[in-house]
């Protein structure tokens, strides 16, 4: 079992306000990535970005310092390497909601007459070392990917995989709060299969009743995906929401998310 986060860590993440805290950037700064550090920030709609490098982590402290000492970011751990995590919770957030979204019309196209499956937490920890390979930012760092895979093992986090016979083909992972679902990273290995990946999480996610998957940072490439600009208020709204995700298992085949 998981305690969701250390006493301290829980009154920082408390103490934050979100209502008026910067709406992109770092909320926070702070080095432990511990598992149980991580799904309490999780669940206060906050993520990581860890930094890569000793010079990445000196930028931020540079560029950053001001803020903190103004107050406007928050120096959430003053250990050895403070400036070393930020931790980011962007307004609005994009969001696929799960009670008005469909898969583009291309993609169920292409999907129709596939022969792929999908599965869930078939290989997690592959899943997510294939996300953090050839990213120009290697922000899923040893520390975070240790972390994530005990949240996997406690059955917070989770993954979906794309596969071609039986070969890994794409996939995405991420850490389920209450009815809504996070996600963090995909990969694609073939045309579409990291596409079919999100569609494949959102529909299971769907089918167990949840409210919307998230994911995180805004771009061209997840607006593609389904995702609309969500006010962070509102985002928390659904975070705080009753209820839990028990998503469908199983190899499913990937031509049931062209209907």
């Amino acid at each position: 079992m998981l305690t969701t986060t250390s006493n301290r860590m829980a009154s920082v993440w408390d103490r934050l306000d979100l209502a008026s805290a910067p709406v992109d950037g770092p909320l926070a700064f702070g080095d432990d990535l511990s598992p149980q550090t991580l799904l309490g920030a999780y669940r206060r709609g906050l993520y990581p970005f860890p930094a890569e490098t000793v010079e990445h982590e000196l930028l931020n402290e540079l560029g950053y310092e001001a803020d903190v000492a103004a107050g406007r970011v928050h120096l959430v751990d003053t250990g050895r390497s403070p400036f070393s995590v930020a931790w980011c919770s962007p307004d609005p957030r994009p969001l696929i909601r799960t009670d008005r979204w469909r898969p583009a019309r291309s993609l169920r196209r292409f999907l129709r007459g596939s022969t792929w499956t999908t599965t869930l937490d078939a290989c997690f920890p592959r899943v997510v070392d294939l996300c953090g390979r050839g990213r120009s930012e290697r922000w899923l760092t040893g520390t975070l990917t240790a972390s994530l895979r005990r949240l996997h093992e406690c059955g917070y986090a989770h993954s979906v995989e794309v596969w071609d016979g039986g070969e890994l083909i794409g996939g995405t992972f991420g850490v389920r709060i209450g009815r809504v679902f996070s996600a963090d990273s995909q990969f694609t290995l073939r045309s579409g299969a990291g596409k079919a990946a999100v569609t494949d999480l959102c529909r299971r996610v769907a089918d167990a009743g949840g409210t919307a998957v998230d994911v995180q940072r805004d771009s061209e490439h997840v607006r593609l995906l389904g995702a609309e600009p969500v006010p962070r208020a509102d985002f928390l709204r659904l975070l705080g929401s009753s209820g839990t995700l028990a998503l469908p298992t199983g190899a499913l085949p990937a031509r049931r998310l062209a209907v």
